[in-house]
């Protein structure tokens, strides 16, 4: 089995041709060219990826990516790379709006994902169980701490409730 280094060299290799193919597919849509964005590996905590409008700069979390390639290469860079393309055209909108989903869909041919659903315990490190009216949520510390300094209340994506600290003795 290669090395992690390796394995992330020719992972980047990867994302780059990926990039590549989707810039070009958004070339040919909107009839202009865009620059190749700079990629990093240094993203940290549970998200997979994080798109920098300003910086046409995409970030990616090492450890997913080499946890969960596949899933990264098909879903996760056209994803962000979608991010760049929709402000560079559009400029600002809702990050997940209409123009997002639209380059997604009918430029990249991708499904419009918003949220993954990748195994994050190898990155996630302290968490709080909340539960919600259909069933338990691990809460970061710093979400915790939003919460419990009253800053903060978050809600379930199912069924909208919000979130109550289940205190475990």
């Amino acid at each position: 089995m290669p090395d992690t280094h390796s394995s992330l060299r020719l992972l980047n290799i990867q994302i780059l041709r990926q990039l590549r193919h989707y810039l070009q597919l958004a070339e040919q849509h909107f009839q202009r060219t865009f620059p190749m964005p700079i990629v990093s590996y240094q993203l940290r905590g549970v998200k997979a990826g994080v798109a920098y409008l300003q910086k046409n700069e995409i970030r990616f979390n090492r450890t997913l990516l080499l946890e969960n390639s596949d899933y990264f290469l098909q879903q996760i860079v056209p994803h962000e790379l979608a991010h760049l393309i929709v402000y560079q055209v559009f400029g600002r909108v809702a990050p997940h709006g209409k123009e997002w989903k639209a380059v997604m869909e009918n430029i990249f041919q991708q499904p419009a994902e918003i949220y993954h659903n990748l195994d994050v315990k190898s990155v996630q490190g302290k968490t709080f169980t909340y539960r919600c009216g259909c069933r338990t949520h691990d809460l970061s510390v710093r979400r915790h701490n939003k919460v419990q300094k009253q800053s903060a209340v978050y809600f379930c994506r199912e069924c909208k409730q919000a979130l109550t600290y289940l205190k475990i003795a």
